[in-house]
Formats: structure tokens, C-alpha cells, sequence
């Protein structure tokens, strides 16, 4: 790591979880920055933390506390290791996406969370960092004891001799500095060696007990562990979250209400005939395949998140939130853009909370920009589709409080119109 760092310019890019594969790489790199003169250390290192917004809230909080503490300690011992959390598009989130449009609960044919919750946000960070700096190197606490399917890709991308290989993005590099230690060599090092931003990893180590997945194995005679994982608490793509059935078997029974409802969301999947439309979403039909959620689902599936976050909040406190407003606010306007009146989110958030919050001006604003832009671009359509989107990306920059690549976005609207444009024209030449 020492050679490198001192090898190249480019800055480097850590994506980590708070888990005990990322916590193990950013240690490693902290101590060998240690190694390295003070004069010397001049590339930026981050670490990319992303937030689905649906994370484990348990995990959530040990993160943040975490980045806290990595944040203070780079400070103090004058490190150049800046902390970077990466949000979603307020279009992107999971709720706007299975409450608002129906997405159907992802399963391993149709895993559409992934891409919008994990990637595109960490990808959209990469792009701005190699846009300033030309190149970037990633690295990745992958390892190839995590599983079969894992080592044969740590396999297929190696070159061999080279620390590094090409990332699919361009201008970014990869290094898997930790791909051949073992799970029983992660563990002996985490547990002998503290973490050089402070504290120890005790909890982390509780955290894992308590998810089922035992820290360390001593001998072969030992129950099989350390397969378990840490992630989205709504996730239907596996079976069972053993990691959160482990942490309710060990005394966090405020999580119940989350497995109940993710156990829902997988059983109104499943019966598509009865809980989805025919026609999908672009207004098609075909044989066998499935459109969104019906209108009285998505609405259950409101009122339902809406009861657990309350349960929660009752043990928790309020700041527990399951969906922020931003969404709810956002899962209204699409069910009137999906032409949904007859289910308000304001009705279904007051008969939960027995409140008066009231939505519609939301609605009636959200209404009259648009049937005003649409009079005024009548004889443009293109150009009302551009604005719309531009707008929609401020809003999602705004609702989120996040600014940074908002320029970047708009010139690629920009550039995607112009390009339909003069394909249109040269089409209409031909």
C-alpha cells in the first residue's frame, strides 16, 4: 500500500460499509499512511460510505457514529482521508419506487434495487472524482473466502503480476488489497488490533455475534459462520434475513415490525395474479408478465410501513424513521401522475398517526406548474419533457439537501436534448 500510494497521483476511493471487510481494508490503508512521511502524503483518500435509506436502522446508527469518529481522527492526526456518504436521487429511493410506481418486491429476476440504491449513487461520486482529477484507484475490501461466486470474479478480473485492474468505468483502477486473507485471519486481526482512528471493535464484534455470524472459528469442529451480512432491512431478494432474526433473538425485539412487513412484501409478490396489474407500466401487455402493484396494494403497503415506523418509533424514539417526508410527499405526485385519486398519502399518514397533515397543496401546486408548462410548450413537447426532468433533478438535489453534481446533471439533460434534436432533424433531412 506504502509503494502505491507514493507510486501514483491518483486519489483513492475506499467504499466502505462498516463491516468487518471494510473496516479491515481502511485500517490497513491508515496504518500504512502512518508509515508514510507527513510531507509525502499528498493523494486524497475517501471513504465513500452509501445510504439506501433503507438500511438496518441498528447498523445505521453504528455507521454514522463510526464515520464520526474517522472524520475527527483523520483531523487530528493530519491525514488527507476525507469522509464522503453518498445519497440517492430522491427519484431512486426505495419507497417512492415500491409505493409510488409499484415496482414489485425484487426478487433474483427482477433485482432492481441494486443499481438505483447502491451503485448509481457511489457511481455518480466516481464520475465527479475522475472528472476533477483525471483518474481515481478504487479500493475494495472484496475477498475471495466470501464465497465461490466472488473468488472466481476476483479470478476473471485479475491481471496477474499487477496490483491493479481496469474498473469498467473509465480512467479507474481497482485494487483488492485484502482478496486472499481468510474470514478467520480478518477476525484475529480485528480482535488483536485496535482501530487507529480510536476506540475498539467490540461493538462490531456484539454486532455480529448478535446477527448469527460467530467472529471467529477455532477450530473445524465449529458451526460454519461469518456468511452473514449486514443490508437492507426490506430486502426479498434472500430468503431470510438471518442477520436480523439473530439480532431480535438477542434482545432487539423493536426490529419485529420490520420483519413482518418485509415477510409481506415477499408474500404479495409472490401472488402476482391477485396484488399486481396486468398492463405495466408503459402501458403494454403481455403474456405472462406482470405490470405494478395495484392502486389498493400500494396503498396497504403505505399504511403498513406507516404502522411498523410507529411501533418502532414507540420503543426508539421519533427520530427512527422508516420513510422520510421527502418521500411521501414524492409517492403522492406519482400517484397523481398515475392518475391514483382515490387514495390520498395524507388520509392513510393521519388515520396511522391520528394527525392532520395536509399534502394537498403539494398536489394542487405540483398540478398547475405542470398543466402550465404543458399550455406553454404545446407546440414544443421535447421541450417540456426537458424541463420536467430538469426540474425534477433540482427538486431531488433540494429535498435531499444534496447540491454537489447538480450542474453536472443538468448539462447531461442538456446534452441528451440536443443530441435527440439533431438526430430529429437529420432524420426528418433524410
Amino acid at each position: 500500500m506504502t509503494n502505491l500510494y507514493d507510486d501514483n497521483p491518483r486519489p483513492w476511493i475506499i467504499g466502505f460499509s462498516g463491516g468487518k471487510d471494510s473496516t479491515m481494508l481502511l485500517q490497513l490503508v491508515w496504518k500504512a499512511l502512518l508509515k508514510i512521511d507527513p510531507v509525502s502524503r499528498k493523494r486524497e483518500i475517501w471513504v465513500v460510505c452509501n445510504d439506501t435509506l433503507v438500511e438496518n436502522p441498528h447498523i445505521v446508527n453504528f455507521i454514522n457514529r463510526t464515520l464520526d469518529t474517522i472524520r475527527v481522527a483523520a483531523m487530528e492526526q493530519s491525514l488527507p482521508v476525507f469522509v464522503q456518504k453518498t445519497t440517492l436521487r430522491l427519484e431512486d429511493t426505495f419507497w417512492v419506487n415500491l409505493l409510488g410506481r409499484g415496482y414489485p418486491a425484487p426478487n433474483n429476476v427482477f433485482r432492481w434495487c441494486t443499481e438505483r440504491l447502491k451503485i448509481d449513487p457511489t457511481t455518480r461520486f466516481i464520475k465527479s472524482k475522475i472528472a476533477e482529477d483525471g483518474e481515481v484507484i478504487i479500493l475494495l475490501g472484496t475477498r475471495s473466502a466470501e464465497s465461490g461466486n466472488r473468488a472466481r470474479s476476483i479470478k476473471r478480473h485479475e491481471v496477474k503480476g499487477q496490483r491493479l485492474r481496469k474498473h469498467i468505468l473509465p480512467n479507474a483502477y481497482v485494487f483488492a488489497a485484502i482478496k486472499d486473507i481468510e474470514t478467520n485471519e480478518l477476525w484475529q486481526y480485528l480482535m488483536q488490533v485496535p482501530p487507529p482512528w480510536g476506540g475498539t471493535h467490540r461493538e462490531l464484534l456484539t454486532l455480529y455475534r448478535n446477527a448469527n455470524d460467530c467472529p471467529l472459528v477455532i477450530d473445524e469442529t465449529s458451526p460454519s459462520c461469518g456468511n452473514s451480512r449486514f443490508g437492507c432491512w426490506v430486502c426479498t431478494v434472500v430468503k431470510r434475513d438471518k442477520s436480523m432474526e439473530g439480532l431480535i433473538d438477542n434482545g432487539e425485539d423493536w426490529m419485529e415490525p420490520l420483519v413482518a412487513l418485509r415477510d409481506y412484501f415477499v408474500e404479495t409478490r409472490d401472488a402476482p395474479e391477485q396484488y399486481r396489474e396486468k398492463r405495466r407500466r408503459d402501458g403494454t401487455e403481455k403474456e405472462g408478465v406482470w405490470g405494478p402493484y395495484k392502486p389498493w396494494v400500494r396503498a396497504e403497503f403505505l399504511k403498513r410501513l406507516l404502522e411498523a415506523q410507529r411501533e418502532v418509533q414507540a420503543e426508539q424514539g421519533e427520530t427512527m424513521q422508516l420513510i422520510s417526508h421527502q418521500e411521501l410527499v414524492a409517492i403522492q405526485v406519482t400517484w397523481y401522475r398515475d392518475s391514483i385519486f382515490n387514495y390520498k398519502v395524507a388520509d392513510i399518514y393521519n388515520s396511522v398517526y391520528n394527525v392532520q397533515l395536509d399534502m394537498q397543496k403539494h398536489e394542487e401546486k405540483f398540478r398547475q406548474e405542470e398543466e402550465l408548462l404543458r399550455e406553454v410548450c404545446a407546440d414544443q413537447p421535447q421541450d417540456f419533457d426537458l424541463i420536467q426532468q430538469s426540474l425534477k433533478v433540482l427538486k431531488t438535489k433540494t429535498l435531499m439537501v444534496k447540491k454537489r453534481g447538480l450542474q453536472n446533471e443538468i448539462e447531461n439533460l442538456l446534452d441528451r436534448h440536443i443530441r435527440t434534436e439533431k438526430d430529429a432533424v437529420l432524420s426528418h433531412a433524410t
